[in-house]
């Protein structure tokens, strides 16, 4: 890294935060028009499609959500009838979300248009960028893990 004054424009958390929230924003605005959905509720979603039944907690830890925005998020999911709660069998004080057949049916429906936002926002990109950019923010992912488990 360069030396010298710390300039924002130039500060690669600043710039990456910029781009996330330009892009997330953009994306908000598409799924909310489009099936009513925000993007903590989208999230949820999509990680209870991938994985059949999950807690709340766990969905925290994958998404990086708090526990307030899941945990508003899944009361909405719910009462659209989007998830179902079920009693997790390991633990008797938690809960497993499952899509219901509505949100499976919003699901299928919603996953087409996210990979074709990907698409647009992509697209320009070669292969070989798009894989050296998913490398990077894992690397700069990881990195940030490394900082806040020193910060405890």
């Amino acid at each position: 890294m360069a030396a010298g004054p710390l300039v924002l424009d130039t500060f690669l958390p600043y710039r990456l935060s910029i781009a996330s929230n330009l892009v997330s924003g953009a994306i908000a605005r598409i799924y909310q028009s489009l099936f009513g959905l925000s993007i903590p509720e989208w999230r949820i979603v999509t990680v209870v499609a991938e994985t059949d039944a999950i807690t709340q907690q766990e969905i925290g830890q994958r998404t990086r959500m708090d526990k307030v925005t899941v945990s508003r998020a899944a009361i909405a999911l719910e009462r659209r009838g989007l998830i179902e709660r079920r009693a997790h069998p390991g633990d008797g004080r938690s809960q497993l979300l499952h899509l219901s057949a509505t949100g499976r049916t919003l699901y299928e429906s919603v996953a087409p248009k996210a990979k074709e936002l990907e698409e647009r926002l992509f697209g320009d990109f070669t292969a070989a960028e798009l894989d050296t950019l998913t490398s990077m923010l894992r690397r700069a992912e990881a990195a940030a893990l490394r900082l806040e488990g020193e910060a405890r």
